[in-house]
């Protein structure tokens, strides 16, 4: 009676290695089955009331941690960057445009320089044109959302002119089907000639940073603090796709979506800390500084270690970002500033450019 209800309790099926109950036979065990535990269905019971309740909390904890990390680190960022910009005497624009831009895409680097020497261009590439729209549609969409991003005339020639150069030349160099080193060696040519000239640029301040004075420590906190924000999106999203995978949501929605979004994390973070914080600058510059640096810099650099191939996919999809570019510096003419309405449009077509990618 015991082992009858032993076979009821533990169905056929599931994630053991054993064949069926012998109910109708003399002994309860078949010579296919020559040990009596564990019973039938034992390890489909362990997986869905034991080890899938607790990998899910262990990996919403891991999720809350990463969260605090985030906030953390870019807090970190944020304040000491604003203090390094007043002690060089810098706006908060140009050191979001630097130093914090070039933090910020460390993600984007790896992903893209990894898929570059194994060959996989439509990753390198996918990344980085994928990264740079969730940038300008969904983050500095979002962060408008907390108040309009107010332009000057210096920000719309001089950085957003950078962009849209950028977004036509990228365009024009892989119409041919291929990104080779000499065109990496002129992109990361544009990118140095372009960090040296907002440092030795001399104009007067567009804002006076705010914060406190600089302190020693303000140069370790802010790498401390990228390090952090990385390490945290990370392993964010290493526990989203987790779930989701337990969801049953599938690799290429994840791909597309979560990892994604996780390349982008750092300036997410970054940006909407600087927003809460009052340093618009900071926000603004992180923004687009790391939109150049990652077509300037990261497929520079790629494309000088290993010639990328582009499909047709691949180059509707920077075109696709060209025109991206486009539309956020016609923004930010009208009216000098990015308001809350269009920060929505750019949140709404974002959506419906992703929408249409899956």
């Amino acid at each position: 009676m015991i082992l009858l209800s032993l076979a009821e309790l533990f169905p056929e099926g599931g994630l053991d290695r054993t064949t069926r109950f012998p109910l109708d036979a003399g002994s309860p065990f078949s010579h296919s089955r020559p040990f009596p535990f564990p019973p039938k269905g034992f390890f489909t019971i362990l997986h869905n009331y034991f080890w899938v309740p607790m990998t899910v909390a262990y990996n919403l904890a891991i999720i809350a941690i990463a969260v605090v990390g985030l906030w953390k680190g870019a807090d970190w960022v944020v304040e000491s960057a604003s203090r390094i910009a007043r002690r060089l005497g810098l706006s908060e624009l140009v050191i979001g445009l630097t130093v914090v831009a070039v933090g910020t895409s460390a993600p984007e680097f790896a992903v893209t320089v990894n898929a570059a020497l194994k060959g996989q261009a439509e990753i390198a590439i996918g990344n980085v044109v994928g990264s740079n729209i969730f940038n300008l549609g969904f983050i500095l969409g979002g962060v408008t959302l907390f108040g309009a991003a107010t332009i000057t005339r210096r920000v719309l020639w001089r950085d957003g002119g950078m962009l849209i150069g950028t977004g036509l030349l990228l365009v024009l160099m892989l119409a041919d089907g291929t990104l080779v080193w000499w065109e990496g060696v002129i992109l990361i040519s544009l990118l140095i000639a372009y960090l040296v000239f907002l440092f030795v640029q001399k104009q007067p301040l567009e804002e006076v940073p705010k914060g406190g004075p600089f302190r020693w420590w303000d140069v370790p906190m802010i790498v401390l603090g990228i390090a952090v924000i990385v390490t945290s999106g990370h392993f964010l999203v290493g526990s989203a796709s987790v779930l989701a995978r337990l969801a049953g949501i599938s690799e290429w929605f994840i791909a597309v979506t979560i990892v994604a979004i996780g390349t982008s994390m750092p300036e997410f973070a970054t940006s909407f800390v600087a927003v809460v914080r009052g340093r618009h600058g900071i926000s603004l510059g992180n923004l687009i500084g790391s939109d150049l640096f990652n077509l300037l810099g990261v497929l520079g650099l790629s494309a000088m270690l290993q010639p990328l191939q582009v499909t047709d996919q691949i180059w509707m999809n920077v075109v696709v970002l060209a025109a991206f570019m486009f539309v956020v510096v016609g923004m930010m003419r009208s009216g000098w500033q990015i308001s809350r309405t269009e920060g929505m449009i750019l949140l709404l077509l974002t959506a419906v450019r992703w929408g249409i990618s899956m």
